[in-house]
């Protein structure tokens, strides 16, 4: 009550009005927007801040758990401060509030390869942890599963059940590794980790990588290494030009159909300044019915990267931008939306004929057409990037008689259009209704994502 001084050493700044209500919860309005993605999972904590600046540096996940004032924060490899108030706990919460499969990504044993270099220090490259630390690394990632979902009497069960939630997480995939380098180092650690954990809990699928790049050494050695060791899936990343999307929309088509799976775990199409444009978005889209195509290959994939601070980040383009106060969603995050909400789970085939030839551009318009067996819905997809409307046939003989009535959501405009942070939006989705048979005319418009969902009879 009287004068004097006091001495703080831990202040949260966590809003009080979280999602859902959650103590030291997420910003609501932030959490609202990814929960309006519908996403089947969510991957976390991120890309090379898992692996980390130098093996110290490493994302090590019982720091960020338990009493907020006990986690230790410490800066990452892109040069932001980690508080980790938002830790392991609160990740697998929010995915459990979303409706998502939680996919936390640990350490292989190894940092980054790029470790110093983003310091301006001697870059030090990828180091290994000691052989002699390894046994107790391992045994901290198959903690991290006994967390998840061990009983509440177990050790890790009941810290998670102390913290309030003594029901299983239900944890089913695990990352291990994040574009790494594949060397005699990584792949020395990797197999130990992967082994122990397959030992421990066969149940659980772990996500091996091929590096951070589409090609190259790295790329094909991550292959080489995943099917000689059948490895169950790999995550593959991948940052290119738009025309890099369209050129390989046949990517996965000639993929080995036994053995590995693929989880495109980081991907975006880059303009030439990392705008958020339409038409990088109409290109992720195309490629995305590429995915959806090879549906029994690719069962994973998510945009890269998610969120971004406005004004402090280290990279661009993301898909939502937001500041203390107001949140931008870019054309790249509705095109996201569209796909996750209209996914279907039944490949359907389609067959659309343009009616004129277009000249300058081999391919033109992508497309897939997909059933959901819940709602007995048939759902097509079609992407142009044509600068004019075209019009086109569009057959699906082969299936049950279709009714008449149906949705039509399109996503148009100038293709190098961008929902600007603190503007008005240029480019939203326009929902309306369109008759359709089992073949029909349809024009498609300029630079645009059209979505058609209707029954059959």
């Amino acid at each position: 009550s009287g004068s004097g001084s006091i001495g703080l050493d831990m202040i949260s700044l966590f809003p009080q009005d979280t999602f859902k209500n959650r103590p030291n919860g997420l910003r609501r309005d932030l959490a609202q927007a990814i929960a309006r993605l519908k996403p089947k999972f969510m991957r976390f904590p991120g890309g090379c801040l898992a692996h980390g600046d130098g093996l110290e540096n490493m994302y090590r996940w019982k720091d960020t758990i338990g009493p907020i004032e006990q986690r230790k924060a410490q800066r990452n490899i892109w040069r932001y401060h980690q508080t980790v108030g938002l830790g392991y706990y609160e990740y697998f919460l929010f995915c459990e509030d979303i409706g998502a499969e939680p996919l936390p990504v640990v350490p292989a044993g190894v940092c980054c390869q790029n470790s110093g270099n983003y310091l301006g220090l001697v870059p030090k490259g990828q180091q290994g942890l000691p052989l002699s630390e390894m046994d107790n690394y391992i045994q901290e990632v198959l903690d991290l599963i006994e967390y998840a979902n061990g009983p509440a009497n177990s050790y890790w069960g009941s810290m998670r059940a102390d913290a309030g939630h003594p029901e299983p997480f239900n944890l089913k995939y695990l990352g291990v590794g994040n574009e790494d380098q594949i060397t005699e180092v990584f792949k020395e650690r990797y197999k130990l980790i992967h082994d122990a954990i397959r030992a421990r809990y066969p149940e659980i699928i772990v996500i091996g990588t091929t590096g951070p790049a589409t090609d190259g050494p790295d790329y094909d050695e991550g292959w080489k290494f995943a099917r000689e060791h059948k490895l169950q899936m790999v995550d593959e990343h991948g940052y290119k030009a738009p025309q890099w999307f369209w050129d390989n929309l046949g990517r996965f088509d000639n993929y080995p159909r036994e053995g590995t799976l693929v989880y495109l775990g980081e991907y975006a199409a880059h303009e030439r300044n990392r705008a958020n444009t339409l038409q990088s978005a109409l290109a992720e889209a195309a490629y995305m019915t590429a995915l959806e195509r090879n549906g029994d290959l690719v069962v994973l994939s998510s945009y890269a990267p998610l969120l971004a601070r406005q004004g402090h980040t280290q990279w661009r383009p993301d898909m939502i931008y937001f500041d203390n106060n107001n949140i931008t969603l870019s054309v790249n995050y509705y095109i996201q939306q569209l796909f996750s909400i209209n996914s279907g789970d039944v490949y359907l085939p389609i067959n659309i004929h343009q009616t004129e030839a277009l000249a300058g551009l081999s391919t033109t318009v992508a497309a897939s057409a997909v059933t959901d067996s819940d709602t007995g819905e048939l759902i097509i997809k079609i992407v142009s990037r044509s600068d004019d409307p075209i019009t086109a046939h569009i057959n699906l003989s082969e299936l049950e008689p279709i009714t008449s009535k149906a949705s039509l959501t399109i996503i148009s405009g100038n293709k190098m259009a961008e929902n600007k942070f603190g503007q008005k939006p240029e480019v939203l989705p326009v929902t309306t209704e369109m008759t359709i048979s089992n073949a029909f005319d349809y024009i498609i418009p300029a630079h645009s994502l059209t979505i058609i969902r209707g029954k059959c009879r």
